[in-house]
């Protein structure tokens, strides 16, 4: 493709319905090669990218794409009756295709064709990249995991040949294999690539990183790691900055104080002066009001270099990010090492028609304070394990033992608290033996202070919401000895899932947490590998071995 193709944006401007604002007046370029765009949950990401592909308008301003665009959303609304060959767009090519072949040559059918002859080779090519090549083309969408889904949806964009790709955390659902894949497709992109994800190995593959926030978008040049240590560097100039200008501040009035100081000595010095000189009265009332125009002058002068001081002070704070990590400290959450917290020997489950683990079923033990990372392909059966371990399944056959501490489990979904109840509230309901102070001051260590603390939860962003979900989980009564975690980095922005890394590293139990995020296992000290593949269970000795 060119050199020109991009993608302008001018002066855009988008509210909600409600009138809430998004964006006033933002103005940017997407230049060719790979882009990450981050920002916090809710700052507008997903908003931009749909402003961009024509799924929703501005209210003012304009976009411009040069060249073909390819669009996969977050969410894909695609009908589960829909066949591979249909969701990838070439359903009436290839039938058009098998219409000639048969001898049919009506003029439509090659009307269909066009110049896709090499439809069947390159939609092969295009799913063997991705992982899929096993997948019939007549295959119904339905019968296909929501990881499979995801690499379908970008296999159908790419083989429309965009000049411009847009993808809104295209990694979800992905198990690590196919997150491989993607990332070789991706890497050999040669168009303009704006992706939103919270994968940090992704972002790190990219060219460069579009930081959306205060209005505007910026452009850090190289990848997601040269972004934090920018980021960092300009804090550590912010912070700098915030301290020199407290201490001109401090100083400024200092001086003030003293100039007032010593105005009213001097006015008192002149007042006994003048008393004593016996002048007369009139040339006695000249030198006081001078003394007083003099003194005041001077007082403006230095109330005119506090209010300076004070500007300057205002304008280094605004530089400063705001501080979003978590600092906790959880020591009823201690496990000693070695108890028993669950024992399943032969655990099999049948779903439908269809037993999850092989014949003879699985056997798991976990002995705290394990960290444990269950890893497998997608449709392996991993959730249904962990709802095996919560009691929320019951085993067709096989033993289970649990042990007396508590067992805690976050889905996917975050669904545990009471959604018309707020943060507070729910809060109270997991630890209600504690006092109303010392609740209050958990909370603001999970960052939820102030009016932030009375919010439905029903209205909290998906970050939020796992905070949120933390607080009441960890600080519950009792503390839980073994936390269960599925996928609990999806949808997570940045932040976010930094913080989540901050309260699992400050846990002092057991966890068992599915995730397909290399970096993010690292983080939290992940010290025993768990694979399920074709239904059997192993230790594993580390990330995708």
């Amino acid at each position: 493709m060119s050199v020109s193709a991009a993608v302008v944006c001018s002066h855009l401007s988008f509210s909600w319905p409600d009138e809430t604002p998004v964006f006033r007046e933002l103005s940017c370029t997407v230049p060719v090669g790979r882009t990450g765009l981050v920002a916090p949950n809710g700052s507008g990401k997903s908003t931009l990218l749909k402003l961009i592909a024509g799924e929703l308008a501005p209210a003012a301003g304009s976009v411009s794409v040069t060249g073909t665009l390819g669009y996969l959303p977050q969410s894909l609304p695609l009908a589960g009756g829909l066949t591979v060959a249909e969701v990838l767009g070439v359903a009436d090519v290839i039938r058009a295709l098998d219409a000639v072949e048969s001898g049919d040559v009506a003029e439509e059918h090659f009307a269909a064709i066009g110049d896709d002859w090499d439809i069947e080779e390159r939609t092969r090519a295009q799913l063997d990249r991705l992982g899929l090549g096993a997948l019939g083309l007549d295959r119904p969408l339905r019968t296909l995991s929501g990881g499979q889904i995801v690499s379908l949806g970008l296999a159908a964009q790419l083989l429309r040949r965009p000049d411009v790709l847009l993808l809104d955390e295209p990694t979800n659902n992905l198990d690590t294999e196919a997150r491989h894949k993607l990332y070789d497709v991706l890497d050999d992109f040669s168009g303009a690539l704006l992706l939103v994800s919270h994968d940090r190995a992704l972002l790190d593959r990219m060219d460069r990183v579009a930081e959306l926030g205060r209005g505007e978008l910026r452009l850090y040049g190289g990848n997601f790691t040269a972004y934090e240590e920018a980021v960092r560097a300009e804090q550590e100039v912010a912070e700098k900055n915030v301290r020199n200008a407290e201490q001109e501040l401090k100083r400024e009035k200092r001086e003030l104080q003293q100039a007032r100081e010593r105005a009213e000595r001097r006015a008192s010095n002149a007042a006994r002066n003048l008393k004593s000189a016996g002048l007369p009265r009139i040339f006695a009332g000249n030198m006081k009001r001078g003394a007083q125009e003099s003194a005041g002058r001077a007082g403006q002068m230095h109330a005119s270099r506090v209010g300076e001081a004070q500007a300057r002070l205002d304008e280094a704070g605004r530089a400063l990010r705001e501080e979003q990590r978590l600092i906790l400290d959880l020591p009823d959450t201690q496990v000693p090492a070695g108890r028993n917290l669950f024992l399943g020997e032969g655990m099999q489950v049948r779903l439908g028609e269809r037993e999850v683990f092989a014949p003879g079923g699985v056997d798991l033990s976990v002995r705290g304070p394990e960290r444990i990372a269950l890893t497998g392909g997608n449709g392996a059966g991993k959730t249904t394990l962990l709802r095996l371990l919560t009691g929320e399944l019951a085993p067709g056959s096989g033993e289970i033992r649990r042990g007396e501490g508590r067992i805690a489990y976050l889905s996917q979904r975050l669904d545990l608290l009471d959604e018309e109840r707020t943060v507070a509230e729910n809060f109270a309901a997991f630890a209600p033996r504690r006092p109303q102070a010392e609740r209050m001051n958990l909370l603001a260590r999970f960052l939820f202070r102030g009016t932030r603390a009375h919010l439905p939860v029903g209205v909290l962003s998906g970050g939020e919401r796992l905070r949120a979900t933390l607080a009441c989980v960890l600080c519950a009564e009792p503390a839980p000895q073994l936390l269960l975690l599925d996928e609990p980095t999806n949808n997570l922005d940045l932040a976010g899932a930094g913080q989540l890394e901050s309260a699992l590293n400050a846990y002092r139990g057991a966890f068992l947490v599915v995730s397909h995020d290399e970096r993010f296992l690292a983080e939290i000290g992940v010290e025993r590998w768990l694979r399920l593949a074709e239904g059997t269970l192993t230790e594993a000795g580390g990330p995708g071995r």
